[in-house]
């Protein structure tokens, strides 16, 4: 598994170190087929050290900045209020992203320089490394841009100081990396590739995001590629249609299976799940096109989003509302997300497969634990701590206790959150195929799963599907964004009741969400020490590097 290899490369401390650390001689490796892998390990590890850090994640960034979250965590909590905000909190809010996102652009540049000189058994292997190295940089790169928009464009391993570059330019090489990807990456099903290996399906797929939000932002028809011609939206769909039509990749059977929550040690011990013949499918399951593996074996491993958004609690696993463990509170769901859930889709059965609330738990859940900030009651459940329960009753603060043999020690630490985390299922893919048609085919097998009835195509329609089938999955954030909605729809939070620490509050902003989203436009800061590091020769991005924008408390 990618997972469990080793690392080739140290991570640099800036995107401007420039120096290839390697554990061996520079001037000899690699030579083989197995020290290219490694090279290829070195990329993809990039992803682990992001989720396995959530304030290195743009998923954690743009969960607590959309309209259906709070900032939450603790009263002491103040970065996750600021993001939540779209404040700063002090002069690197965002270095740990920014460093992450350039350590995997430098790995994937340096493993395609010396790609050159590595006896390939054939041409399918040959092929199948360099698309895979492709991808990601195709990837870092457009989730870079998507999150900065103004970033330095690095295509060599060894690069100086770099200004930012024009946003089409990142853009055209973020589409001609994918493009080569789809082009070079094999055709097989996805049942034929190792799991957590990214396929031509996975690159299809984060082509079409790209190109949606791209045009949608920046109001488009094409997207440029480097070294010359466009992405056009048949072009993107075609993909999209080869994906649904050959990647073995299909909706699952029902929702609540895409969940950890319904697994084997857990299902028939929790009262939303038990007597229903539900069971997990399993990570890396047919609705998965592109995911980050985690593991309990290391911390390196986890996925720390499930320990950021799993709730405060007292300690001892009386207050424990099971099957919920405990972490650090982020990410309250807003209440009016869910009232108006309950009025567009009354019969949807996601909303309870992915929202569980306190009242649930009389006597045990505890408003105001460990000092919880802008509490709702109202929480997501597909990122979130799993506990488990033996044959006995016996309580497990994990289910990877039984199933994969995780210790106890480790399983009542942060240890116990390796639940994968998930960057595009294929509902997104149906989802995506409908927008860009504008048919309801993709939209209505998405409903039928949930047991709800055809519709007609139309905008609305769509938004509403997304927003309830991929709610809580890192997409909505750059969906109103590249929708045009995100400043109405972040200044309706004003004045939404919540709890800081059991006392009655709500939600303000010391600026205003709207001007904040207007001056920004959604984007996040440079990070201070690089723009120093630089020597200025970063620029601060608009809306950010002011006083008056450093969050001053709820």
């Amino acid at each position: 598994m990618i997972m469990a290899m080793g690392l080739v490369f140290l991570a640099c401390e800036d995107f401007m170190d420039t120096k290839n650390f390697t554990k061996q001689d520079d001037n000899s490796f690699p030579l083989t087929v197995d020290e290219a892998n490694q090279l290829i390990v070195g990329v993809y590890n990039t992803l682990n050290e992001e989720i396995s850090d959530y304030g290195k994640a743009a998923f954690f960034f743009n969960e607590l900045a959309s309209d259906e979250r709070f900032g939450g965590g603790g009263t002491d909590n103040f970065n996750w209020q600021a993001i939540s905000k779209l404040l700063n909190f002090g002069p690197d809010l965002t270095l740990g992203y920014w460093q992450n996102r350039y350590q995997g652009i430098f790995r994937a540049n340096v493993a395609l320089e010396k790609f050159e000189t590595i006896p390939w058994a054939n041409d399918k292997q040959k092929n199948t490394a360099y698309g895979e190295v492709h991808f990601f940089r195709g990837y870092y790169y457009f989730t870079l841009v998507q999150f900065f928009e103004n970033v330095p464009l690095l295509t060599e391993s060894l690069s100086g100081n770099e200004p930012q570059a024009p946003v089409d330019d990142v853009y055209a090489q973020a589409a001609f990396d994918l493009k080569t990807a789809i082009e070079r990456l094999p055709g097989d099903p996805y049942t034929s590739v190792e799991k957590g290996r990214v396929t031509k399906w996975a690159a299809q797929s984060i082509m079409a995001r790209m190109f949606l939000f791209y045009t949608g932002f920046y109001n488009k028809s094409e997207m440029p590629v480097a070294g010359g011609g466009t992405i056009t939206k048949a072009q993107v769909v075609s993909w999209l249609e080869d994906l649904i039509a050959n990647s073995g990749h299909d909706l699952v059977s029902d929702y609540r299976n895409l969940w950890p929550y319904t697994n084997q040690y857990t299902v028939e011990h929790y009262h939303y799940t038990k007597g229903q013949g539900l069971r997990w499918e399993g990570e890396s399951n047919k609705e998965v096109v592109f995911a980050t593996k985690g593991a309990g074996t290391s911390s390196s491993f986890r996925n720390g989003l499930c320990l950021a958004f799993t709730v405060r609690r007292p300690h001892g696993e009386t207050y424990f509302p099971f099957p919920f463990t405990r972490g650090y509170g982020g990410g309250p769901v807003s209440p009016v997300m869910v009232e108006q859930w309950k009025q567009l889709e009354p019969t949807d059965m996601r909303l309870l497969a992915s929202i569980w609330h306190a009242d649930e738990y009389p006597g045990i859940y505890h408003w105001g634990g460990d000092n919880q900030a802008e509490e709702t009651g109202f929480w997501q459940k597909k990122y979130m701590g799993i506990a488990a329960k033996t044959a006995e009753g016996v309580y497990q603060h994990s289910y990877n206790v039984p199933m994969y043999g995780l210790s106890v020690s480790s399983a009542t630490s942060t240890g116990a959150f390796t639940q994968d985390l998930v960057h595009i299922r294929f509902a997104d893919v149906l989802l995506m195929h409908s927008e860009l048609t504008e048919t309801a085919t993709g939209i209505n097998r998405v409903r039928s799963r949930a047991g709800l009835a055809p519709v007609s195509y139309s905008l609305t329609a769509l938004k509403q599907e997304r927003r309830f089938e991929l709610c809580f999955e890192n997409t909505r954030y750059n969906d109103i964004r590249r929708w045009g909605d995100a400043e109405a729809l972040l200044d309706a939070q004003l004045g939404i009741p919540v709890k800081t620490t059991n006392l009655d509050s709500e939600i303000t902003h010391q600026i205003g969400f709207g001007a904040r989203y207007r001056a920004t436009r959604g984007f996040w800061p440079i990070p201070q020490s690089q723009i120093l590091l630089s020597n200025d020769v970063l620029k601060q991005n608009a809306g950010w590097g002011t006083s008056d924008v450093e969050f001053t408390g709820l």
